[in-house]
């Protein structure tokens, strides 16, 4: 199976509690957190989306030592007063398999990273649309991009009716099958609201673990990758969007 190699970095911070008395083993309690973000090719910190969730293996003494968190940067706030070693289970999203790493929970600095290399597979498209916002994906090519936000999130933003369309274009036309995924792009672009919700409804009566779709119900937008989509779906969305934009 082709891999790619991501650089995850781990940043703990920690601080004495000054107002907490110290610990019957006459050590300072202190508040400490641990957070995750990845290493771009330029060196700069990028959420780690790679990851669906990170699980924090804590010292049995803590209340629930397991913690779970789905979100980035995966950020867990505890305090105590002992230095421990704890596991860190990186999740990677769509199912591409996990991670275990040790992680020296000392309290020599208020702030210390430290980088891990971890393997991601590329036979997941969706996943590789995640990898490639943190660098090259070899074979993978981001060819079409497509969001809607819903009405009620742009007359919250806007005060104006209907739907907001966010399509990233590309400076040359890209096909896949028969479709030129620009095209379709701006077609999406000059939907009403009910025609793009059909849309949104024949993606997801037709979704395979292959696609990169993801329905934010929270923040009211339904993002998917075109280029992920199968011929078909493909071809049955531009013949849907060529109808209603042309009539």
């Amino acid at each position: 199976m082709s891999q790619v190699q991501r650089a995850v970095k781990v940043i703990t911070t920690q601080d004495i509690l000054s107002d907490v008395p110290e610990a019957a083993e006459g050590f300072p309690v202190r508040k400490w957190s641990i957070k995750v973000c990845l290493v771009g090719p330029n060196g700069q910190d990028i959420p780690a989306t790679v990851f669906d969730k990170v699980v924090y293996k804590l010292h049995p003494t803590f209340e629930n030592p397991n913690r779970s968190f789905k979100k980035p940067p995966f950020k867990i706030d505890e305090q105590g007063w002992g230095e421990f070693d704890l596991a860190i289970v990186f999740h990677i999203a769509e199912k591409g398999g996990e991670h275990t790493v040790l992680h020296d929970l000392n309290f020599q600095k208020n702030r210390y990273e430290v980088i891990h290399n971890l393997t991601f597979p590329t036979n997941k498209p969706a996943l590789n649309k995640l990898l490639a916002e943190s660098g090259p994906v070899p074979g993978y090519t981001d060819a079409g991009n497509a969001s809607v936000v819903s009405g009620e999130k742009r007359k919250a933003e806007n005060s104006v009716n209907g739907p907001a369309k966010t399509i990233k274009r590309k400076n040359k036309a890209i096909e896949k099958g028969t479709v030129d995924l620009e095209r379709l792009s701006d077609g999406l672009q000059k939907l009403n609201e009910d025609d793009l919700l059909s849309v949104v409804q024949m993606v997801t009566d037709n979704k395979t673990n292959e696609m990169y779709v993801k329905n934010d119900v929270e923040e009211g937008e339904f993002h998917m990758d075109l280029y992920t989509l199968p011929d078909s779906l493909l071809k049955s969305l531009w013949d849907y969007v060529k109808k209603r934009v042309e009539a």
